[in-house]
């Protein structure tokens, strides 16, 4: 059974930057489409990024285009989120997730999801 645990959650101001973590356990991650999500309080879950199998394609939501990257390494199961320029409406739990089904990243649907991580941007 494949597990998600995200890491790297926390309080930073305005302005400032995080790196989200994402260990992929039991199953192979380089098998898997993988990406973020968020939701923040009283809205519903909202698309971050994806990243294909091999990493060479990736997606964005509007909302973060030009100030988050996503990454993985397959040696390492891991898929990261470097997230800069942080402003308070990016405040929400952010969630790991992946497609066991090989599907494009703009058609990213997923099946596995993490626990979740709360990042709390202050202005």
């Amino acid at each position: 059974q494949v597990q998600l645990v995200e890491s790297g959650g926390g309080l930073v101001q305005a302005g400032g930057s995080l790196r989200l973590s994402c260990a992929c356990s039991g199953r192979t991650s380089s098998n898997l489409v993988m990406g973020w999500f968020r939701q923040a309080p009283g809205k519903e879950r909202e698309f971050v990024s994806a990243i294909s199998r091999s990493g060479g394609t990736t997606s964005y939501g509007d909302s973060v285009k030009g100030r988050f990257t996503i990454s993985r390494d397959n040696g390492k199961n891991t898929v990261s989120l470097e997230m800069n320029s942080l402003k308070p409406e990016d405040t929400a739990v952010y969630y790991c997730a992946a497609s066991s089904v090989s599907v494009a990243v703009a058609n990213f649907r997923p099946d596995i999801w993490g626990q979740g991580t709360l990042v709390t941007v202050s202005s």
